[in-house]
């Protein structure tokens, strides 16, 4: 990775706040309405927190992969391939921006718990969970890049939008997928975002297979990984 092309991305992305601050306060708000009208009951605000955590984590690391889209559009790729950087630098600095991203909402969602539902849970709980979501969304930084080099300007985001809804509601981030019916709930356990949730759940003290969490999220990851690498290879050999 060449250092000096990742701090340029990351001034670039902390040049957009507002950007930033939507990736956080929207998980934040989620979290505090939920807890509000389902902490009570079966659903407690510890699990909300994994599921709404892990939403805002493969929300903001989605998206920022997934803006790449623009700059093909405005040929900020082709201008980059006259340069001495990398494929894989610039890769790997657009995916390490995007797990930068992922970190906030977590912390958000997070210190929203500790400080305003009353989850409690051991050091080692909140290292878990907070460490083990930030590790988790590599898929979804992944996912982002490889969106963004598959889409363009005008309609990245119904990409966007359609994968965002699909993750977020059958991956069991907004209902818990135990309430789903027997079909979609398999399916819930075939997508990223039900494990990554999971991680969360197991360090609140869940009964989670965070073995089987880990392996599937490493899975998607080296499949999504090819999967970018071979979609800019091909892209890059384009008049």
């Amino acid at each position: 990775m060449n250092p000096a092309y990742l701090v340029f991305e990351i001034r670039r992305a902390l040049r957009d706040p507002k950007f930033l601050l939507f990736e956080l306060s929207l998980p934040v708000a989620l979290f505090l309405l939920e807890s509000h009208l389902f902490g009570r009951d079966d659903v407690g605000p510890a699990y909300l927190m994994g599921s709404l955590a892990a939403f805002g984590a493969f929300r903001a690391a989605f998206d920022t992969g997934a803006r790449t889209a623009v700059e093909r559009g405005a040929g900020w790729q082709r201008q980059l391939r006259l340069t001495p950087l990398t494929r894989g630098g610039y890769l790997a600095a657009k995916g390490a921006v995007g797990m930068l991203t992922a970190l906030p909402p977590i912390a958000g969602v997070a210190a929203a718990a500790a400080v305003l539902s009353g989850v409690r849970l051991p050091a080692g709980g909140w290292a878990a969970a907070v460490l083990g979501l930030w590790a988790g969304a590599v898929p979804f930084a992944l996912l982002g890049l490889l969106v963004g080099q598959l889409a363009t300007p005008q309609n990245v985001q119904a990409y966007q939008g359609g994968l965002l809804l699909v993750l977020a509601f059958a991956g069991g981030l907004f209902i818990p997928a135990a309430s789903f019916p027997a079909a979609l709930a398999t399916v819930a356990k075939a997508l990223p975002t039900y494990w990554l949730a999971e991680i969360a759940h197991g360090a609140a003290g869940g009964d989670v297979r965070t073995g089987t969490a880990v392996l599937v999220l490493g899975l998607y990851s080296l499949v999504l990984a090819a999967a970018v690498a071979v979609r800019f290879r091909r892209d890059a050999g384009r008049p």
